[in-house]
């Protein structure tokens, strides 16, 4: 089953590709799109016990550099590099969305491939995602609400309906039964890839008329969005003085967003082209993600014998 959930991206492309290919299969699923985040949400939801929440404690200055970064980077990086690119308006609008969302659910796994510190992943994932209730809408909001409509209260309203209860949910459920729940929670990975997928395959057919004039921009916007915050992530943290394992982490929690939700909101609250940067991002930052994971795993940490710079 691992194999196939490492195979994401290259599923995530050929469900964009079946959906372009056949729009008429998969644009009257749209409706489906805010029940399928929920059910991603409730699997990460079943990944977490309270005590990823209380790790917040034992290292706060990591953990709020982490979010940090996060929401100041992304959402300023994604309204620079829309802007520069002269994406359209609603481009722009659907990359700072994806910019202001939490951390991508596939990081923490990312970060276990690449070697870093997957507790803190774990913790820096479950801290955004929180805070997300509230910073998504209202940074999304504060970059492009002069060009776009955003809707923020019923974007908070949204979020807490398919983000917040479902990790709540997920992690009650795994704390109270999740030894004997092994099985469902197996499973639950490759069920939030086909979720995703999904999701993707029908953005792309609600927006297949658009997507072949705007292609080009927006997977460089993408790109280097994401490559900003890998960069930054990574970056500050070694000039703070934390090891390489941390830079790693950081680098992964601040690049990977949860375009899953990105793509939710700008599907439900902005004009429809917005919802196509958070799938776009979907695929590039797996792939990003996972190249850079192989990269590390070939590479000693620092506090490793044999241990390398970066």
């Amino acid at each position: 089953m691992r194999r196939v959930t490492g195979l994401f991206p290259l599923w995530a492309l050929l469900g964009a590709l079946a959906a372009y290919a056949a729009p008429g299969v998969f644009a009257p699923a749209a409706p489906a799109i805010l029940p399928l985040l929920g059910l991603v949400m409730f699997g990460m939801g079943m990944t977490l016990t309270p005590a990823d929440f209380g790790a917040v404690l034992r290292r706060p200055g990591q953990v709020g550099l982490g979010v940090g970064l996060q929401y100041a980077v992304m959402p300023a990086a994604a309204y620079g590099v829309g802007t520069a690119l002269g994406l359209p308006p609603a481009l722009v609008a659907g990359l700072v969305l994806v910019g202001s969302a939490p951390g991508g659910t596939a990081s923490n796994v990312i970060c276990y491939l690449g070697r870093g510190d997957v507790a803190l992943s774990i913790t820096l994932t479950a801290v955004s995602t929180l805070l997300a209730v509230l910073l998504t809408p209202a940074l999304t909001w504060a970059y492009v609400g002069r060009t776009v409509p955003v809707p923020v209260v019923d974007m908070l309203v949204t979020i807490a309906e398919v983000v917040l209860l479902p990790v709540a949910l997920g992690v009650a459920v795994n704390t109270l039964a999740g030894g004997r729940l092994r099985p469902l929670k197996r499973a639950l990975p490759l069920v939030s890839v086909a979720a995703i997928v999904v999701i993707i395959a029908i953005v792309v057919a609600l927006n297949r008329g658009s997507l072949a004039d705007l292609a080009p921009a927006l997977v460089a916007a993408v790109a280097l969005h994401n490559l900003i915050g890998l960069g930054a992530g990574y970056g500050v943290a070694r000039l703070l003085g934390l090891d390489i394992r941390r830079a790693r982490t950081l680098a992964i929690e601040v690049g990977m967003q949860n375009s899953g939700l990105g793509v939710a909101l700008a599907a439900k609250y902005l004009p429809a082209a917005a919802a196509l940067p958070g799938a776009v991002f979907s695929v590039w930052h797996n792939l990003s993600g996972s190249a850079l994971a192989a990269h590390w795993s070939r590479r000693a940490t620092g506090g490793e014998p044999g241990g390398e710079s970066g």
